[in-house]
């Protein structure tokens, strides 16, 4: 009797056992054959800070992030976010942080003075508005500002100084450029994470082009301004894009040449003309968020504006919330 007891006992823990491993073996290789998520943040300056809102939704969903591509203000949110920081921490420097001092690189020193000139530069209440030499061994590149001071904000930031693969940060991480003297789009992986971020943001005719070995990289939304095709490449099966345009334009042809001189330059950055990437990458998105800044552009940096513009997103990522729910599930 006590015999068949124990035989009992012994059979009953082994089918426990291996009832409990069968599950856990279950859910690792759902946890691991689960199709990765990618994150597409477009660019839009001040507006990004509806990026904010979705991020909040996303989180809030459950919903790993595996991979993340930016261009401009989405290469700044991005990489933040691939560093570690979540929406409520970006909530906080985008609510907190003197936007307009930090893009301009203005001198709080020299806020109260009318004109001032320093190093060759001249100064109206401390923006730089004229410079008379540039730096010792830098080529001549068009743009004003420098972008000095978001550099440093970001690279304090990062805690991450130095060269470095963008795939070994919490989350991998891809921003787009544009290499002005091709013209061609470069999505950068590697570098100097902050300097690669200001290269994605460096807006033509306003900031100065960053030096990437032998190229000058400039805002990739002149080419790629949602980039859902360079988060695919990095392997997503799903992709959730954040698209800051308020409507989607046609598309239109615009030849190379058209690129020559200042006057071509702006007219690339200021009307867009590569739409048609961007109704491709909005088309293969598969779940697009388009948050309504009707109002808002890309200089909108008030507290009272921002604050607005991250509810706004959250609104938007609520409407899209089901099929969010969906890729939880």
């Amino acid at each position: 009797m006590e015999i068949k007891r124990y035989l009992k006992t012994i059979i009953t823990t082994v089918v426990l056992t291996l009832t409990a491993l069968m599950a856990f073996t279950t859910a690792e290789a759902q946890t691991t054959n689960r199709p990765k998520i990618g994150l597409a943040l477009g660019g839009g300056g001040a507006k990004g800070a509806a990026e904010i809102g979705v991020l909040k939704v996303i989180e809030e969903c459950g919903i790993p992030i595996d991979y993340i591509a930016g261009t401009s203000i989405g290469s700044i949110v991005g990489g933040l976010y691939a560093v570690g920081y979540r929406s409520a921490d970006l909530d906080h420097l985008f609510r907190s942080q003197e936007w307009l001092s930090l893009l301009t690189d203005r001198k709080s020193d020299l806020k109260n003075v009318p004109l001032s000139e320093e190093d060759g530069v001249t100064y109206i209440f401390g923006f730089p508005v004229s410079r008379k030499k540039r730096k010792e061994g830098e080529r001549p590149m068009i743009g004003m500002l420098n972008g000095d001071q978001i550099v440093t904000v970001l690279d304090s930031m990062m805690h991450r100084s130095g060269y470095i693969q963008f795939d070994t940060l919490p989350i991998p991480f891809r921003c787009v450029a544009v290499d002005i003297s091709g013209p061609e789009e470069v999505v950068l992986k590697e570098g100097e994470l902050a300097k690669a971020m200001r290269a994605s943001m460096a807006i033509p005719g306003a900031f100065k082009a960053v030096e990437w070995g032998d190229k000058s990289l400039v805002d990739g939304g002149m080419m790629n301004n949602l980039p859902v095709d360079v988060v695919r490449a990095m392997g997503a099966d799903i992709v959730i894009a954040i698209d800051l345009s308020n409507e989607q334009h046609e598309s239109r042809d615009f030849s190379l040449k058209d690129l020559v001189g200042i006057g071509g330059i702006l007219d690339w950055a200021v009307s867009r003309p590569d739409w048609k990437k961007h109704n491709d990458n909005r088309a293969d998105a598969d779940v697009l968020i388009t948050p309504n800044l009707e109002g808002y552009d890309v200089m909108s940096f008030s507290l009272e504006s921002i604050s607005d513009m991250i509810a706004r997103g959250e609104r938007a990522a609520r409407q899209v919330k089901p099929q969010l729910m969906k890729l939880k599930q």
